[in-house]
């Protein structure tokens, strides 16, 4: 078990609005890009992560202060 990277890819879906918009249209594609880029993860947490509830995750991020977040220049562009 991978306990850190999980943390870590809530983290980062929590404070990154574009990585957020790219797992909301690719969540797989989006895991497995982090994956690539050294992430460990279980085929167990892989699938666990890809059903995160998109609306849940969104509302977590827009509770947490803002200073907290990664700054989207690309804000609303798909």
């Amino acid at each position: 078990m991978s306990q850190r990277s999980v943390e870590k890819v809530i983290g980062v879906l929590a404070t990154d609005e574009g990585l957020r918009r790219q797992f909301a249209s690719d969540p797989r594609g989006t895991l497995l890009l982090m994956v690539a880029q050294g992430l460990e993860l279980t085929p167990c947490e892989l699938e666990a992560l890809r059903s995160l509830s998109l609306r849940r995750l969104t509302h977590f991020a827009e509770a947490l202060d803002p200073r907290l977040q990664k700054s989207d220049l690309k804000k609303g562009a798909l």
